[in-house]
């Protein structure tokens, strides 16, 4: 097999990580989580969070990837040969997100050709789930493939295949480089355009007002958390793998911290436009702003599209608006699919470019689901399913095991001897005691929950199908990886 690829520069591998860390949650996720969790006091434990797990894990990762120079599989495969099936399942939970998450992005790009003439009409909840995805009662009843949604899946997957299939340097470096300027130049548009309406400032005391009573509640710390772990790509093989296409001299603590410090301050700055256009949205109508909030796909394409109706250039607004989610989504999409190529080609020695081709084919197979009319409630209940039970649990799993039964302070020193500053035993602190404390307490929390209650009061035989039996199989793939041929140990 070739000699493994590299970045061609620093700031190519940073635009990259960061491309991957700021996605379609940084958009419609962390402002309502914001505004439902104590608006401004949130940002004292979701900096905490920041401070105490997102920036001590991705650095964990970092060191990881750069050290043993491989994949999810391969990296934890050198670190301890047992524990090559914790990779594995990382890869499976990003091949599994892979496969939906671009129907998503399918969503956002339909919706930026219908900004050109505000195509989803007045009725934008009626437009999306009726006359848009068609949808039916059931997750057990798929109807037939939504011809829009398929043709921009097809686009998206053969985008993602070009720039996979050209490899780091030419491929993945050479778009983030494109996606991340365009990103951030149409959010800056937004925003300057969105703070300066009226009623704006309505949006953002709803979503700054702070209600330091929330700080008291232990749920409102586990949102912090959660955000924090959701949206920067970590415990799920992303990290690992660009890490392990750096060169011998990284920089590795200032990476991380570069990364997480931009994700975050990303998330702030769409809340601030998102809770702009809200609060203007509020005031035409003269409701509250807690009236007209949202999260998720309902914030996005329901909510927001209302909101853009109302607004002064409201055809070119939301054109941008569609656009930056294509391009958040787009370039977290690359780095979920290099993930599994990477797998793939370190085990089995492939080289990348049939090793691309067989996994966009089966992967858009396999997404194909979910353009159907019963494709966004499947999708709900994987996505529930993967990023509370698939995630969590791998994440917490990956950092006991790193933190407890491996020797944490080699990857700390490895990190540091190639840093411009080192991280000292808070550090340690974080990953030992703190991060899997409030991990376990999410994992728990996430598992009692769904045990009493089937989610979302779906039937429980799509509940079984698409979210217990998906979680489970692809632990039990996990293991099944591992069993092949071992990856070389000899460092």
């Amino acid at each position: 097999m070739a000699k493994r690829e590299q970045w061609g520069s620093r700031i190519g591998f940073v635009i990259a990580a960061i491309g991957s860390a700021i996605g379609l949650g940084n958009i419609w996720r962390f402002p309502y989580m914001a505004y439902d969790n104590g608006g401004g006091a949130f940002l004292i434990p979701y900096f905490f969070a920041m401070l105490t797990a997102g920036i001590p894990i991705i650095i964990l990762e970092f060191a990881v990837g750069h050290k043993y120079k491989g994949s999810a599989p391969m990296s934890f495969a050198k670190a301890k040969e047992k524990w090559e099936w914790l990779g594995w399942w990382q890869v499976f939970i990003s091949f599994i997100i892979s496969i939906y998450y671009v129907v998503v992005i399918a969503w956002a790009l339909n919706y930026t050709l219908l900004a050109f003439n505000l195509g989803w009409g007045e009725d934008t909840k009626g437009f999306f789930f009726t006359k848009f995805l068609h949808i039916t009662s059931s997750p057990m009843e798929w109807g037939n493939i939504v011809w829009p949604i398929f043709t921009a899946t097809v686009i998206l997957w053969f985008i993602n295949w070009l720039v996979l299939f050209s490899g780091i340097k030419k491929g993945i470096e050479f778009a983030n480089k494109i996606f991340m300027p365009l990103l951030f130049i149409l959010l800056i548009i937004m925003l300057g355009r969105a703070i300066t309406l009226d009623g704006a400032t309505k949006g953002l005391q709803w979503l700054f007002r702070p209600d330091f009573s929330a700080i008291l509640n232990y749920k409102v710390w586990t949102a912090a958390y959660g955000q924090i772990f959701f949206s920067l790509s970590i415990c799920f093989g992303i990290m690992i793998t660009y890490a392990s296409y750096l060169p011998e001299k990284s920089d590795i603590n200032n990476n991380g911290m570069i990364t997480t410090f931009i994700n975050c301050g990303f998330s702030i700055l769409a809340g601030i436009t998102i809770f702009s256009v809200l609060g203007y949205m509020a005031t035409k109508q003269g409701v509250s702003v807690k009236d007209v909030a949202g999260a998720g796909v309902g914030l996005a394409f329901v909510t927001i599209p209302k909101a853009i109706n109302l607004l002064p250039g409201a055809k070119f607004f939301g054109t941008l608006f569609f656009l930056a989610l294509v391009f958040a989504g787009l370039s977290s999409m690359i780095s979920i699919t290099e993930t599994c190529v990477s797998g793939l080609m370190d085990k089995f020695k492939w080289d990348r470019k049939p090793t691309t081709s067989l996994f966009c084919v089966v992967g858009f197979l396999l997404s194909l689901i979910f353009t159907t009319q019963g494709g966004l409630l499947i999708l709900d209940i994987v996505d529930h399913f993967i990023n509370n039970f698939g995630i969590v649990f791998a994440g917490l799993i990956e950092i006991i095991l790193l933190s407890w039964f491996f020797n944490l302070d080699s990857l700390r020193e490895h990190a540091n001897s190639i840093s411009d500053f080192s991280v000292g035993k808070w550090w340690n602190f974080c990953l030992k005691i703190l991060t899997p404390i409030v991990l376990g307490y999410m994992a728990i929390a996430n598992l009692i929950g769904d045990i009493k209650k089937p989610y979302g009061g779906y039937p429980t035989s799509g509940v079984l199908i698409f979210g217990w039996a998906v979680v489970i199989g692809i632990v039990i793939l996990s293991f099944v990886m591992q069993m092949g041929h071992s990856f070389n140990n000899k460092k």
